[in-house]
């Protein structure tokens, strides 16, 4: 099961990690868009539809991801401070009470929009070029099964936290120990590392109860 989870972590991470490049061609966009319009008296007729379109690619083919490092915003001045069965608890009502719901009306109405998008062949009517736009459009119902899939792993983590009593490891932080292996690697020999590890079962300089619960 942690194995299933982890790999829909590295989707939603990949998916991410590969939409985070529009931010660059976002950003070429609006520096070129500034530069013709104040330097030359020359704006375009393309940016500002690149620009929304750009940018609300990169937010919304980001959702899955933060929701899978757990990045999105929490009032959690109460929550932080409950055990990880009671956090758990909580989550999963509101999983089942709102994100589910709301999602599948997401992929729903997204489903729904866009295929009229396309049926019209819908243009932008911001700017004289008017370029299509139900591409764009199509984002909203794959997005919302990215963010689906993503919230089925979250449910499968409570489940497993609630009977555990712990919250069971991220891809997050894998990484880190990940990282953390490598680093004490070019600190001491290799295989000193791996007997001292199997020894232990930490890895050196961490004291006990350093280890990650995944929250």
């Amino acid at each position: 099961m942690q194995r299933l989870l982890l790999g829909i972590d590295r989707l939603s991470a990949f998916i991410g990690k590969t939409f985070a490049w529009c931010i660059i061609a976002l950003t070429f966009a609006v520096v070129y868009e500034v530069v013709v319009r104040y330097a030359f008296r020359a704006p375009t007729t393309w940016a500002y539809d690149v620009s929304y379109m750009l940018y609300g690619t990169l937010f919304m083919m980001a959702g899955a991801y933060a929701l899978s490092r757990n990045g999105h915003v929490r009032g959690d001045f109460l929550y932080r401070n409950f055990r990880p069965k009671t956090q758990a608890t909580f989550d999963l009502v509101l999983y089942i009470l709102f994100f589910f719901p709301a999602i599948f009306a997401f992929m729903i109405s997204g489903w729904t929009f866009a295929q009229q998008s396309l049926g019209q062949n819908e243009r932008s009517m911001f700017s004289p070029t008017g370029p299509v736009i139900w591409p764009f459009k199509f984002l909203i119902p794959i997005v919302g099964f990215l963010l689906l899939l993503q919230g089925l792993a979250e449910v499968a983590r409570c489940i497993q936290c609630i009977r555990t009593g712990a919250w069971p490891r991220r891809l997050s932080d894998v990484e880190e120990l990940e990282q953390r292996i490598l680093a004490a690697a070019l600190a001491i020999d290799p295989e000193a590392l791996e007997r001292e590890m199997t020894e232990t079962g930490r890895i050196p300089g961490e004291r006990a109860g350093d280890e990650h619960t995944g929250r």
